[in-house]
């Protein structure tokens, strides 16, 4: 059992039996329905074929893996999940500027002439106060696909442990990254 089926269980527990099984029932149904759209989107834009024959194989694989995954990607939907996927659309350019600049630093970093003198690996050890799963894997991925930077470790008390190629790349550890990611999910970074 989930956090999810808990607040269900929490929220529901005036109603009556029919009413919880229609609950869970509208949710689940709520579940496969948004997973299934994901799905079938993600599949048209990666596949760029709009034949009939492949749009229907689209449909049905799409419907299949929305039928046995739907609990993984929404197990439980609640009325937050639209402000943290708005809030989340917010965050995916800053991070991808982000991203650029750290390739651009890398970039200088590998073509300077005195590289081996500049670059300076080491391990950045931080306390996040993240509590989600959610925003500590967000957090470490993010600082992951950042170059120059990799999450060695990242735990559910939400302390990291991080490897940077030098100081400039560990200099914004944890920084404008965890308050953004904290804003996302609501919580206090």
């Amino acid at each position: 059992m989930n956090g999810s089926d808990n607040e269900l269980r929490r929220k529901s527990s005036g109603l009556t039996l029919k009413k919880r099984i229609a609950l869970k029932w509208l949710n689940s149904v709520a579940s496969f329905g948004i997973t299934f759209v994901l799905m079938f989107g993600l599949w048209l834009v990666l596949s760029g074929n709009f034949e009939p024959l492949l749009i229907v194989l689209g449909l049905f694989s799409s419907l299949v893996v929305s039928f046995f995954f739907y609990d993984l990607l929404f197990p439980g939907l609640q009325a937050g999940y639209l402000l943290v996927g708005i809030r989340f659309s917010r965050y995916i350019p800053w991070l991808l500027v982000q991203i650029i600049k750290a390739n651009l630093h890398l970039l200088y970093l590998v073509f300077h002439p005195r590289m081996h003198a500049m670059i300076d690996p080491h391990i950045v050890s931080f306390r996040s106060g993240l509590q989600k799963d959610m925003s500590i894997v967000t957090l470490a991925n993010s600082i992951t696909l950042t170059p120059g930077t990799i999450t060695v470790n990242a735990d559910r008390e939400g302390s990291f442990r991080v490897h940077a190629i030098d100081r400039d790349s560990s200099r914004a550890l944890p920084g404008e990254m965890l308050k953004k990611v904290a804003r996302i999910f609501g919580e206090a970074g």
